[in-house]
């Protein structure tokens, strides 16, 4: 969430960032809500203060005792006790408003963030590769993977719906070589290896702010545990550091998580329904940093050189994208995409993400950090980034390496992981 001081002081330029986000919060409402609150605090405090007054002058022996409170304490104790309770109960109900009204309200794009209406208003940055030039037909990755019996995914419509595949045989060994080649080259870079839980409660998913208005519709939930599955193990990174105090001196604190990962894709049917590109459940390795406020655009910037440098080892054409306002997603300040070149499609299609959630997360879980000199207690920022959405990947591998004779060949970087240079060997 926001500081509340920042809307206090600034409301218009919270105002404008909700607008550039295309996010519907009504700040006025809101601040309406924060004076009531603060209103109902001092008047519960100056009630508290003279029930302890009373208190002190009941223990000291009554009215013989000097006292600016009225004679009968018992009479005005009970008075007071009288006038403090509906005024909590009135504020527990604001209170309750304004918190849900302050989770409403997205993180502030930066300044230097492209304004944009739509995804169509984002910024190619630069392509980088060469795009292949076959000379046959390129197949797209499902009728490679079901050639090759890599991608079942009729057997899974029949498990366990539409949206769902079974990866076979190479496929299956191709994806722990590219997990084995992420972590080699990312633990070199300070990343601390994690294996997350992919179950969060209800306030740890809430706090990673992904769950508010329609981002919950993406979520798949399970009622009788109070559980959310993750969408990303960013969430149980983030959430990892929920109360915790870091000291200025270890951050940043990058770690690489591995987790398979749940999305509804609530509003996409019909699009992409294809092979494996969109599905339900999925693995990614996902990279995630605990750094200081002063350092967190430098991070960010870091990030997207390590989804590069992995994208180049294994000579895929990419590009990067700047993301506009309207596409950035709740949480995050700034963020750069990558999207890979699909043959099939003649075009790019994200691979990867990395942003820049400034202390929006770190507000709502309560992550701070102990500043080196003053001692004081800070929010720091949080930056999360792709290794690799696995699924997506072995679609770029197998239509960018795909071959005349009906094989793929494995990248050069990943046959080290492998007994096979080409599927089929």
């Amino acid at each position: 969430m926001l500081d509340i001081n920042l809307i206090r002081q600034n409301p218009q330029k919270v105002k404008d960032g909700c607008q550039k986000k295309q996010v519907k919060v009504d700040i006025d409402k809101l601040l309406e809500l924060d004076r009531k609150r603060v209103k109902l605090l001092q008047e519960i405090e100056s009630l508290k203060h003279q029930r302890n007054l009373v208190s002190k002058v009941k223990k000291e022996g009554g009215s013989n005792n000097k006292s600016p409170l009225e004679p009968d304490v018992l009479k005005k104790a009970k008075i007071i006790k009288r006038k403090i309770k509906p005024l909590e109960e009135q504020l527990r109900l604001i209170q309750k408003e304004f918190e849900e009204k302050m989770l409403e309200i997205p993180n502030l794009p930066f300044p230097e963030v492209p304004v944009g209406e739509s995804e169509n208003d984002n910024i190619v940055l630069k392509k980088v590769g060469k795009i292949p030039k076959f000379d046959f037909r390129p197949k797209d990755h499902l009728e490679i993977g079901e050639k090759l019996n890599l991608i079942d995914v009729e057997k899974a419509a029949k498990v366990s719906g539409q949206r769902f595949s079974y990866l076979k045989n190479e496929a299956v060994l191709l994806e722990f070589a590219i997990i084995k080649f992420v972590f080699e080259s990312l633990l070199k870079e300070g990343f601390h290896p994690i294996l997350p839980p992919v179950l969060l409660k209800e306030n740890i998913a809430r706090g990673t702010g992904y769950l508010e208005l329609n981002d919950k519709e993406e979520a798949y939930y399970i009622p009788k545990d109070h559980l959310y599955l993750v969408g990303t193990s960013e969430q149980s990174l983030a959430a990892m550091g929920s109360n915790e105090i870091f000291t200025e001196e270890e951050l940043p604190k990058r770690y690489l998580g591995f987790s398979t990962c749940f999305r509804r894709e609530a509003g996409s049917y019909g699009k992409d329904t294809r092979g494996i590109l969109r599905v339900h459940q999925f693995d990614k390795l996902e990279m995630f940093s605990f750094t200081t406020p002063q350092e967190s655009k430098k991070e960010h910037k870091f990030f997207l050189s390590l989804e590069e440098k992995l994208m180049q080892k294994l000579n895929l054409p990419y590009q990067v994208i700047n993301i506009c306002t309207a596409d950035l997603g709740r949480p995050a300040a700034a963020k750069y995409d990558i999207e890979v070149w699909l043959p099939s499609q003649e075009k790019y299609r994200e691979t990867h993400s990395t942003s820049n959630c400034t202390d929006f997360q770190a507000r709502r879980l309560n992550i701070r950090y102990r500043e080196k000199g003053s001692g004081k207690l800070k929010f720091l920022h949080t930056v999360n980034g792709t290794a690799f959405a696995i699924g997506r990947l072995l679609i770029a591998i197998l239509e960018n390496y795909q071959q005349k004779d009906g094989k793929v060949k494995i990248p050069d970087a990943l046959q080290k992981y492998l007994n096979f240079k080409t599927i089929p060997s």
